[in-house]
């Protein structure tokens, strides 16, 4: 499909990235080769030299990588992608194109856990200094602007907690300190935000949650908006090497094709719950975006077109009462990750989150008894029944 073709978004799920192909098929091929043959020396040296198009090596391009890639890119309105073997090789690639020794860099406190053990770790061993702050409030991110600050990095909603930033509000922190705008919009997918729209310059997702959607991927998408910041992103990817391969890259453009349809029915379950969870008397607190009670509510009915499949909450009993619960459902499969079309329940302080530290962890929000619900596409009364024996069980280990 052409990139400036007027098409809904439901439409592009299914057509974006496909291109005309030997033989007529309908989907993209799977080119699972390692390396692709020249017709002569002259013509692989024009290949690397970037004087013709075409394809060399499959670290550096593949054809059914590419298809993917320049899919996401349609729906995410950027220029171009590039698929990496995990979300964290996408965010690795980030701060490797972005950033050197004696930068800044501010990000999210609400974040995914390895991202700031990334920051903590490894980018601190290089010289690059991170302030992490609630970038759902403006002044705390205009008080960790540094002179150096090389790139903000938002997450919203954030992992776990759901706090909403302002991107469009960021975005103008940046541009005043001419730094890069990145955005992990994999809580959202495109069908619900588009951080571009709204100025970020980067857009990154774990291709293994909502944009594959069957948990059978581990992948990630760095998407960008112009033609030199790829070139110079494809040079450092290919140094590291985190690529994604082609059938993991035919997986995820298979599951694009239902995105919008399965998005809508993750935000159709997951209203429903929130809704029920937050007059259920063993619930302390709950997040969602569809809760009028949301902080930032009425912000996220401007960034997005749908609330989202998360939900977190916490119960009164704490930990213990949060154990129990995820001891005790059937339907809910106690496991990490989220954005499939299975309903699965975590516990972020001890799984998702542990690398960070209890000190990083509640800085943003990650307090000890949160529960994590991403919620499938199954029918929304067989989940419900199954969340409210779990919690019965709570109600009679604690006897409240």
């Amino acid at each position: 499909m052409k990139e400036n073709s007027k098409v809904n978004f439901e439409t592009k799920c299914v057509h974006a990235g496909i291109s005309e192909y030997e033989f007529g098929p309908v989907v993209p091929p799977i080119y699972q080769t390692s390396t692709f043959k020249f017709e002569s020396v002259e013509h692989g040296a024009s290949l690397f030299a970037g004087e013709k198009k075409g394809y060399t090596y499959t670290r550096m391009l593949n054809p059914t990588i590419q298809a993917m890639e320049d899919a996401i890119a349609q729906l995410e309105g950027g220029h171009k992608a590039l698929g990496c073997g995990s979300g964290m090789a996408a965010i690795h690639t980030v701060f490797a194109s972005l950033t050197q020794a004696g930068d800044h860099v501010v990000c999210s406190t609400a974040v995914y856990g390895p991202t700031t053990t990334l920051l903590n770790t490894i980018m601190k061993k290089y010289g690059v200094e991170t302030t992490f702050v609630d970038t759902s409030n403006l002044d705390e991110v205009k008080k960790a602007v540094k002179p150096n600050t090389k790139v903000l990095y938002v997450e919203t909603p954030g992992n776990p907690t759901l706090s909403i930033s302002n991107l469009e509000e960021i975005y103008k922190i940046a541009k005043q300190q001419k730094a890069n705008l990145v955005v992990d919009n994999t809580f959202m997918s495109p069908a619900l935000q588009n951080p571009i729209a709204f100025g970020a310059d980067i857009v990154l997702h774990s291709l293994t949650k909502f944009l594959n959607g069957h948990a059978d991927v581990v992948g990630g998408i760095v998407v960008v908006k112009d033609e030199a910041t790829y070139q110079h992103f494809r040079k450092t990817l290919n140094q590291l090497g985190g690529v994604i391969d082609p059938f993991n890259s035919f997986l995820v453009h298979r599951g694009i094709k239902t995105l919008w349809l399965r998005m809508q029915k993750h935000c159709e379950n997951a209203l429903v719950i929130a809704e029920w969870l937050e007059k259920h008397s063993l619930v302390k607190s709950i997040s969602y975006p569809g809760l009028k009670s949301h902080p930032q509510y009425e912000l996220g009915l401007k960034q997005h077109r749908g609330h989202g499949g998360m939900i977190t909450i916490e119960l009164a009993g704490g930990l213990e009462a949060g154990k129990i619960m995820m001891n005790s459902v059937k339907l809910f499969q106690l496991a990490v990750s989220l954005g499939g079309v299975e309903s699965l329940i975590q516990h972020p302080a001890s799984m998702t989150h542990f690398s960070m530290g209890k000190e990083a962890r509640l800085a943003g929000g990650i307090t000890d008894g949160l529960v994590r619900i991403s919620v499938g596409i199954e029918n929304v009364n067989d989940l419900i029944s199954d969340l409210e024996s779990a919690l019965e069980e709570v109600r009679k280990v604690n006897q409240v």
